[in-house]
């Protein structure tokens, strides 16, 4: 995000206090509102009590560097939602945890995943991008290692065993993640994502490679029930990918069939009815309609200068 000249120059201006940062003079509200949404973005919370945004730690280098650059990332920018509880069990489950084993998590926003993975036992290493989510990731103490970092900046080494992610979706960033999050895994382990449903249907180049690394690794990917994000601020449609080691296939059962309800047995079949039973029906229904068609007529003699004649060729004899 980029902070406007005026935001900037407040921050300039804030008063330090330990890991406090006071505003220098009463602001009016909308230059407020935008100064908050970027000491909230690096970091900090408003304190009513203190009259001042509190930090973890002394956030003196991060604003420095945002007054420097103009710029500061926000969760909007990185494309990042929350993931809801009932979408956190599917890629959990579908990862086939077992306990001991060494998981990685990038972009691990907060605890949501990393909590369910720790609760089956393994070993959970964390990164992401925000310090914010770092420090509530080490604070809930359910990780090995909660890295603040951009995780694509990083090496690739081989060595976990599993992976649950749902990384940001903006921008096709969630391929870019699980195509980078697959070199750290070993030959026989699993990665399990939640990503857009975009990867399984857009043209571009990058959706193109995924789709075809899906392919050729014997991946999968699954539809998540619609607006499965709705409460974290996004209706992306959504689906679970299941991507293998390069020595492992996935064993994933596709979701069953339907069960078939039994049928009612059919019904017995009627007898033919008889030709003259059917030709006096078909005779009392035109004589039915012979007796509408008079009194029409008897109507229409009703009317001046209306000649029935016309209307009594219309009348045949059904009586024979």
């Amino acid at each position: 995000m980029k902070v406007a000249s005026d935001v900037l120059a407040i921050l300039g201006e804030v008063v330090i206090d330990g890991t406090a940062r006071r505003l220098p003079a009463q602001l009016d509200a909308n230059l407020y509102a935008r100064t908050d949404k970027v000491l909230q973005a690096a970091g900090g919370q408003w304190s009513r009590k203190a009259q001042a945004h509190l930090f973890r730690e002394d956030p003196s280098e991060v604003i420095a560097q945002l007054c420097r650059t103009g710029k500061i990332t926000t969760v909007q920018d990185l494309g990042y939602f929350p993931t809801p509880p009932a979408v956190v069990k599917q890629p959990v489950e579908l990862a086939e945890l077992q306990p001991g084993l060494t998981v990685l998590e990038p972009s691990a926003g907060h605890v949501a995943i990393a909590e369910r993975v720790a609760g089956a036992g393994c070993v959970v290493d964390c990164v992401e991008p925000l310090e914010e989510h770092t420090q509530a990731l080490s604070d809930a103490g359910f990780t090995r290692t909660a890295t603040t970092s951009d995780f694509l900046t990083l090496e690739a080494r081989p060595h976990y065993d599993k992976e649950t992610m749902n990384p940001p979706f903006a921008k096709g960033a969630d391929t870019t993640h699980v195509t980078h999050t697959h070199r750290f895994l070993t030959p026989d382990g699993l990665l399990a994502a939640v990503i857009s449903d975009r990867a399984d249907f857009h043209s571009s180049p990058a959706t193109r490679d995924f789709r075809a690394l899906v392919e050729q690794l014997g991946g999968v990917m699954e539809q998540l029930p619609e607006k499965a994000f709705k409460n974290s601020g996004t209706l992306t449609s959504t689906v679970v990918v299941l991507l293998p080691g390069s020595q492992r296939r996935v064993e994933h059962s596709p979701a069953p069939a339907a069960v078939a309800m039994p049928s009612k047995p059919p019904a017995p079949a009627k007898e033919p009815r008889p030709p003259t039973e059917i030709a006096r029906e078909i005779v009392r229904d035109l004589a039915e309609a012979q007796r509408h068609i008079r009194a029409l007529l008897r109507d229409l003699e009703r009317l001046p200068g209306t000649e029935a004649k016309c209307g009594e060729q219309l009348v045949f004899d059904l009586e024979r």
